[in-house]
């Protein structure tokens, strides 16, 4: 059982389930966003998702695209990421994941990205442009360096489709509640419930929901189904505001403990 598995498991041992936060790298500089990242895990969060600053991001919605623009102004790349990763391990053991997309990857050289990745301390990767069909040059490799592949399944996935990605990934099953892109509205919870007990009915492994969470509410609604929530663009949003909002980390832990408290067991 890797490492992210095991995490959300023993969460759950605790009658909780883990939030995943996530935190785009570089934004507002690469500095601040260490510094971020251990805010964020002192309040509450279980596991970070550390999004790597991409020109196209298909999967990401305004919020997290304004935020990977700012990170590119400041010229972060792939290997600016990994360092940072390894400055963070001294401070941090928690499962860190990439959220990247198969240029980077590709750009960095297959095969060194995720040797470097093991080297560094990533437990595991997300790339939302990687259908499992097109994933067989990552996932020996992925394997090979005890990372997990973590693939997305949507609510339009057939079942052939879902089987296939179950088959193919590892850590948790990341389940979309909705059809559009991170910071939409999320809408039809009792539905979205019903899904994820379906999913979770076919697998062993944790099932996380993301996209559209963007408060206690939806996180502690989503919770009660799934074994873990995943919260980007609501906390991309807060960091957005550094520049003019000398107490944005203060805001962001607040929110996060906020978001942590609703996804445990009523005292």
């Amino acid at each position: 059982m890797s490492r992210i598995e095991a995490t959300i498991k023993n969460v759950g041992v605790m009658r909780e389930k883990a939030l995943i936060a996530y935190v785009m790298a570089g934004d507002p500089t690469l500095k601040a966003s260490a510094e971020i990242i251990l805010a964020v895990e002192r309040a509450g969060a279980d596991i970070i998702e550390i999004g790597v600053p991409f020109s196209d991001p298909i999967a990401d919605g305004p919020t997290i695209q304004k935020s990977a623009d700012r990170a590119l102004l400041n010229n972060v790349s792939m290997a600016d990421v990994l360092n940072m990763v390894k400055g963070l391990r001294k401070e941090t053991k928690i499962p860190l994941i990439l959220m990247t997309y198969c240029n980077p990857i590709l750009a960095y050289g297959l095969s060194a990205f995720f040797k470097e990745a093991r080297r560094v301390g990533v437990n595991g990767v997300i790339v939302p442009d990687l259908p499992p069909e097109e994933a067989k040059d990552f996932l020996p490799l992925a394997r090979r360096n005890l990372i997990d592949m973590i693939f997305l399944v949507a609510p339009t996935s057939t079942p052939d489709r879902v089987q296939k990605i179950l088959k193919a990934g590892s850590g948790f099953v990341y389940y979309v509640p909705l059809t559009g892109v991170t910071g939409s509205k999320l809408t039809g919870k009792d539905d979205i419930q019903k899904r994820i007990t379906a999913l979770k009915k076919l697998t062993d492994r944790p099932v996380a929901a993301g996209f559209g969470i963007s408060n206690p509410e939806d996180a502690k609604s989503i919770g009660a189904a799934a074994d873990g929530v995943i919260v980007g663009s609501a906390l991309v949003q807060i960091i957005a505001t550094a520049a003019e909002n000398p107490d944005y980390l203060s805001d962001l832990s607040t929110f996060v403990s906020s978001l942590k408290t609703a996804l445990k067991p009523a005292s």
